[in-house]
């Protein structure tokens, strides 16, 4: 029998288990490059994370290459667009414009995707809202997520900007730097009441909402009216009819104008901060024998609140033809009798007067006539004993 050599026998004797390491080597080896390429098919399926944005406020400012006293201009970008973010340093932000053009922009002229989407809730809560007035700008105006000029702002509107106006709001104005606050002490031991500034919620013809400084908007309201204003302010007017008059004497471009419209407007003191929104209703109509316009209605020294409502109407109590035929009218809400004025919310600045009370009127020709719900009882003013002491009232006065 051939004897195996001792070194050959221990060579046979390990064989196995070098086989055992090589083949946990390699496993090894597969077992790493497998996991190198499911972590590189994870990253070419993971979602890149989301694009920050922000928004130009400024009119227009121009995108640099580098912060630094020297740089070249990169491109231009204007009020409202909006930005992809690159990159930050302090007080600077490195951009890209909706046309492709990368550059830095100061972080203090944008606006965050956070101030975007509360001026867009804003305009969803409020795409509904009734149009109390139509106005435009004096001059150029920023619009505020909330009434006040210490409240973030986004949007520039240039001048003669035509505006819808949604509703009102009251804030105290805010004390200029180095001014000392009031310290005087009123009659009945309080502080001095703080001034207040309007604020209104307008609409623009792009759906832009925001609120806007009270001072800024000039409300459309007819030449012809002004000079009958006495000294107060047209919060609002609105057209209620159309009177034929061929020799009305008026010109439009060097025309004569035969129809003359009819106006219903409310009027309030040059005041902020008023606990109503007017505090004077008036028609004007146009006299034709005259040629002019005079006072069909008037109510004076009311809590009057917007909006009004205007609308053709048949009369309620007519007989006959008169039944059918439908005539201007309107509705404004008035603070009932014994209610307490109302104060701004010390948070939102909006009025929410107490109970109110609705009071409608028909223009019948040249006078206005009060259209009552069926059932409801007469005002206390239209009792007999209260007409003849107001006409006699009237009476004192054309004599004096």
């Amino acid at each position: 029998m051939q004897q195996i050599p001792w070194k050959q026998t221990k060579q046979l004797l390990h064989r196995p288990a070098n086989d055992l390491r090589r083949r946990a080597r390699i496993l090894s080896i597969a077992m790493l490059v497998g996991f190198c390429w499911s972590l590189a098919g994870c990253s070419r399926l993971r979602q890149p994370p989301p694009a920050n944005f922000v928004y130009v406020t400024a009119q227009q400012t121009f995108l640099r290459d580098r912060v630094a006293a020297v740089s070249n201009r990169t491109g231009m970008v204007s009020n409202g667009e909006r930005l992809v973010v690159l990159e930050r340093e302090r007080r600077w932000l490195k951009v890209r414009s909706p046309r492709g053009e990368v550059g830095w922009i100061e972080e203090r002229l944008t606006a965050s995707q956070k101030l975007e989407d509360q001026f867009e809730a804003l305009r969803q809560a409020n795409q509904s809202d009734p149009v109390i007035a139509t106005a435009s700008t004096s001059d150029e105006a920023y619009l505020h997520v909330a009434p006040g000029r210490a409240t973030d702002h986004l949007y520039l509107l240039a001048e003669s900007t035509p505006l819808s106006l949604l509703e009102r709001a009251s804030v105290p104005k805010p004390v200029s730097p180095g001014t000392p606050a009031p310290t005087s002490i009123q009659k009945n031991g309080a502080p001095p009441a703080p001034v207040m500034e309007d604020w209104w919620l307008v609409r623009d013809a792009k759906g832009q909402t925001g609120w806007i400084y009270g001072g800024l908007v000039d409300v459309s309201a007819p030449d012809a009216l002004l000079r009958y204003a006495n000294g107060q302010r047209i919060v609002a007017a609105y057209l209620l009819a159309n009177v034929d008059d061929p020799n009305s004497g008026v010109l439009d471009n060097g025309k004569a104008v035969a129809s003359i419209p009819e106006y219903l407007a409310v009027l309030a003191p040059y005041q902020s901060g008023l606990p109503f929104d007017f505090n004077q209703v008036r028609v004007f109509v146009w006299n034709v024998r005259k040629h002019r316009y005079e006072t069909g209605f008037a109510e004076r020294n009311i809590a009057g609140y917007l909006p009004l409502h205007i609308a053709l109407r048949a009369d309620p109590y007519g007989k006959g033809a008169e039944a059918a035929e439908k005539l201007p009218t309107f509705t404004y809400r008035v603070l009932a009798a014994g209610e307490a004025l109302p104060v701004p919310d010390p948070t939102t600045g909006l009025f929410h007067p107490g109970r109110t009370v609705d009071e409608t009127w028909r223009l019948e020709g040249n006078i206005c006539r009060r259209v009552l719900a069926p059932g409801a009882p007469p005002p206390a003013e239209a009792h007999p004993d209260a007409m003849i002491k107001k006409a006699k009232v009237a009476k004192r006065r054309r004599r004096g």
